[in-house]
């Protein structure tokens, strides 16, 4: 997938981004690669987070900085609400075994803060009930990855073209239904049945800064959002020209 290049030097500077419930840091590792500077919230000790890191609840800290007018020190915000409630990895498993009710889902109070900001904004979650618009799609075959983690992005104010979603060059590998398969892409979750190593999932996402088996299963590869961020500065450009 191309994009258009020297985007942030039209620009003449590198925008903040706000990066919350950051993880350990794949999505904001591609906005800065994008061009943005980047300060992550979340409420989990992050040591390894690349950028400067605010550790707190993340929606009182958006509305923190909403109440003081720090908001405007920022020109894009993408958000990752916890997602185990509607992710398809475990909605299944948590109806079939009547877990799940401790699972709390932030997609709401999240979009209407994001709203409350009148800034462009991406909210992520993976394939499954999450209650977001799938404005744009993106899969690991996108950018020749070792893994699919396939991810949905609802946009606020701001759109973009849906690139068209490849043919899978094959299977994840590991056991599914007892059957043991090969393929180009390692499973990013779990361990044993085949499932990739830390090692593997580091490789196949492009993260090397963080070795935690728990941040790299949750992780957006940084290519995802590298793309969104390009793909948001060359909106902007056209925005500003016209």
């Amino acid at each position: 997938m191309t994009q258009p290049t020297h985007i942030r030097r039209a620009l003449g500077h590198r925008p903040r981004l706000l990066d919350l419930f950051s993880c350990a840091g794949g999505a904001a590792m591609g906005y800065h690669r994008a061009g943005f500077d980047v300060d992550g919230v979340d409420v989990v000790h992050r040591p390894r987070y690349p950028f400067p890191y605010h550790r707190g609840d993340a929606l009182e800290r958006l509305a923190a900085l909403i109440a003081s007018g720090e908001i405007e020190r920022y020109a894009f915000i993408h958000a990752s609400p916890p997602c185990q409630a509607g992710c398809a990895l475990t909605v299944g498993t948590n109806a079939s075994q009547g877990w799940g009710g401790a699972h709390v889902d932030l997609v709401a109070p999240t979009r209407e803060l994001l709203d409350a900001t009148s800034l462009p904004y991406v909210i992520e979650q993976p394939n499954g009930r999450a209650a977001i618009r799938k404005d744009l799609s993106l899969c690991g075959e996108m950018f020749r990855l070792g893994v699919l983690r396939h991810r949905n992005f609802e946009l606020g104010r701001w759109t973009v073209e849906r690139p068209a979603h490849p043919r899978h060059r094959g299977y994840v590998r590991g056991y599914r239904h007892g059957v043991y398969r090969d393929g180009p892409y390692v499973a990013p979750y779990g361990s044993g049945g085949g499932k990739a190593t830390v090692p593997e999932m580091q490789t196949a996402m492009g993260i090397t800064w963080t070795d935690v088996r728990e941040e790299l299963t949750e992780a957006i590869p940084p290519a995802y959002t590298q793309w969104i961020g390009r793909a948001w500065f060359a909106s902007h450009l056209r925005e500003v020209a016209a």
